[in-house]
Formats: structure tokens, sequence, C-alpha cells
């Protein structure tokens, strides 16, 4: 009887390397898109929250025309014109200044004024200002003034001399905007009425914290 010796090939490892490398490529790939998925997750948890605290220390627009409202004791379509077009060119203020100012002019005058500065945060801030003014007319007159404030860190920041910007008055309806600019920070005056001098945007305002 004439036994059959079976021959045996070994298994060739060379055959299964492309599989696992498949197997390798999908597993890197699907671990690759969940850390970025997270990185992307985290980065619009992270953009999410800070938007929110950017709100919560800022005014909107709505709440910004009312108090304006409410401080010049009446609404015109130009205050709602001026305020629209801050938020459209400066964005939400973190703050805002209600005050009185008199100002005085043969050509070249002064202005002088003294308010409240009042922060989203809570901070509250007694302000007064000076700098020179620009008008057309002679004699001298009283007015309210609602200062926009943007960016300011905390209140004491303020007491600085802010130069106007050349070019940067807005009048419309009877109520003028202009802005005053410093190391980032940006005022925005608005004034109503007889308060407004064209040549409000020129020159400097000085803000202190005492009277002079």
């Amino acid at each position: 009887m004439q036994r059959t010796r079976c021959h045996e090939e070994p298994m060739s490892t060379t055959r299964s390397l492309p599989g696992a490398r498949a197997v390798l490529s999908t597993t890197r790939r699907a671990w690759l898109g969940s850390i970025g998925a997270g990185a992307l997750a985290f980065a619009a948890t992270k953009f999410g929250r800070a938007a929110e605290r950017a709100e919560a220390d800022t005014y909107d627009e709505s709440s910004t025309l009312q108090a304006a409202v409410d401080f010049f004791g009446q609404t015109t379509e130009g205050l709602a014109k001026v305020i629209a077009k801050a938020f459209r060119e400066q964005g939400r203020p973190n703050g805002y200044i209600r005050g009185e100012e008199v100002a005085g002019a043969v050509t070249v005058g002064l202005r002088y004024g003294e308010g409240e500065l009042t922060l989203k945060n809570g901070a509250v801030r007694r302000v007064y200002w000076a700098g020179p003014s620009v008008g057309f007319d002679v004699g001298a007159n009283a007015a309210k003034v609602f200062v926009l404030v943007y960016n300011l860190p905390q209140a004491q920041a303020i007491f600085k001399r802010y130069p106007g910007v050349d070019g940067s008055l807005y009048y419309v309806g009877g109520v003028g905007l202009h802005y005053q600019r410093l190391d980032g920070v940006t005022l925005a005056p608005i004034r109503l009425g007889v308060g407004l001098r064209a040549g409000a945007s020129v020159g400097y305002t000085h803000y202190r914290p005492r009277s002079r």
C-alpha cells in the first residue's frame, strides 16, 4: 500500500498585506476624522461662549436707542438713523455717557461738558470733558449729548485726550454723530438739535475725572 505524501504550503503573508493596509487606512481616516470633528466642535463651543460673553458685556441696538430716546426726551427719524449707522460701522458698544454741555463760539470756541459713564458690566463713573469746537455762529448754547462708548476696558481708561476723526461728521434730521478714537477705544458723541456744531469732529476732547 503506497502512502501519498501531502504537501502543505505555508500561508503566504504577502497576500494578506493589501487587506491589512486597507483596514489600517480606514482606521486611520476614521481616527483623524474623529479628531477633526472634535476639534471643530471644541472651536465652535469656544466661539459660541466668546460670542455669548461679548453680547453679555455690550448693549444691543434696540436698548441703546431706547436709552437715547429716554435721555433726550424725544425720538426722531434722525436719531434712529445715526444710532443704526454707529452700530453698522462700530458694532455693539459696551457703555455710554449721558451728559450735558455748554459751548460758545466766535467761529472757534470751546465746548465743556459733564455726565455719567455707564458700562454694561455695571461700572458707573462721573466724567467731565472739554475741547475746542468750530462753528458758524457767534454765541453760546447748552445741550444734551449721548456718547456711545466702544472697547473701553474699564471706566478709568476713558480719562485721556481723544482726537476727532476727520470727515466722520454725520448729520441727518437734526441729529449729529462723529467719532473720536484713541488706543483702540472709540467714542461716538450724538448731539440733538441746537447742540450740534458742524465742526464738532475737528480737534480733540479731553475727558477728565474732575471738573476744571
